[in-house]
């Protein structure tokens, strides 16, 4: 492969990259730099790639975010925290979480939290409690929803065994 590319070529793969799947700005920078591009050609090329919409931090943010929940089951706070670790403006993960409708949002968790409690073979409720908790936190899913959930589940377990 060659180790150096005219900002031709180099705009030529970029554009590929950036119409292959959305990206952001510090993937295609990182991607530039891998490219052995120097400062002044990969502001140069990034002109080029927002001018021509091929790069767009607010589409990138929002099929982000509604990629994320539908297909990866996350949460709201591991989408944050994805984004940010992206260099992704507050303001763009606002508009990006508002992809995401609270119904949609409320269904997917009690999905998930229903499939994974089940799936937990521990006979030992505060073990299980912790399994099932760690696993929906690990997930993105904000702590109060958790929490109150267990609850539901071991009071829904104690009312069948009495």
């Amino acid at each position: 492969m060659k180790n150096v590319f005219s900002i031709k070529d180099a705009i030529q793969k970029i554009e590929h990259f950036c119409a292959y799947q959305e990206r952001c700005h510090e993937e295609v920078v990182q991607k530039l730099r891998s490219m052995k591009m120097d400062s002044e050609e990969i502001d140069t090329i990034m002109v080029h790639l927002i001018s021509d919409n091929f790069l767009n931090e607010e589409r990138f943010a929002c099929s982000f975010a509604r990629g994320k929940h539908r297909i990866k089951h996350w949460g709201k706070i591991r989408i944050v925290n994805e984004l940010k670790s992206k260099k992704i403006t507050q303001t763009l993960i606002n508009i990006a979480l508002k992809e995401i409708t609270p119904e949609e949002y409320a269904a997917t968790f009690n999905t998930l939290a229903e499939r994974h409690w089940e799936s937990i073979r521990e006979t030992n409720m505060l073990k299980k409690r912790k399994k099932f908790c760690d696993y929906m936190l690990r997930r993105g899913f904000e702590s109060n929803l958790v929490y109150e959930k267990a609850r539901s589940f071991e009071n829904w377990n104690t009312d069948l065994t009495d």
